[in-house]
């Protein structure tokens, strides 16, 4: 019986990984730039229905972005994913009205903190002459508000929506 529990968590894993990369792929113009809403990214809730979702979610944007991105990108966007999933997880039973809001936020944060410099230190705009630290927070906000969008309106909804749905509940949530 416990065998049946790991091969189905471990088959969440590939779905959730591979509707990761889906997602990415066909929403690239909005996946892979310095202004982006990453849509895929609302499955960085997902951990709130169990440790193995932070497993597909962290292996979705590795794939994704080795398929879409530069190489430093696998490396710091693969691991503001895994940062975020996983303190996603450990507030995965606080609420604000119902909602999941609290949740969302460590992909919000993570990512604009970490994608923010990336973007700021690899990746700078030649014709703007601001210090650093400015475009790394400028970048960070940028990153957030894209965030914010994917996972705090998209993740929360998502969140809320397999929440109030039985048969989504019986497939989301693990035993």
């Amino acid at each position: 019986m416990n065998q049946k529990f790991t091969i189905r968590k471990l088959a969440r894993c590939a779905v959730v990984a591979a509707i990761y990369v889906v997602l990415c792929m066909a929403l690239q113009p909005f996946s892979f730039n310095a202004v982006q809403v990453r849509v895929a990214e609302a499955l960085c809730l997902l951990p709130v229905f169990g440790a193995e979702y932070i497993a597909g979610v962290v292996l979705g944007c590795f794939l994704a972005n080795l398929l879409g991105s530069t190489i430093v990108d696998v490396i710091f966007g693969t691991l503001a994913t895994l940062l975020a999933c996983l303190v996603t997880y450990k507030l995965r039973n606080i609420r604000f009205k119902g909602l999941a809001i609290v949740p969302s936020l460590p992909p919000v944060l993570f990512n604009a903190v970490i994608i923010g410099i990336e973007i700021a230190v690899l990746f700078p705009d030649p014709s703007s002459s601001a210090p650093l630290w400015l475009a790394c927070v400028f970048n960070g906000v940028s990153v957030g508000i894209g965030e914010l969008i994917s996972c705090t309106v998209l993740g929360v909804l998502l969140v809320k929506i397999i929440e109030t749905n039985a048969a989504l509940r019986k497939v989301f949530v693990s035993e």
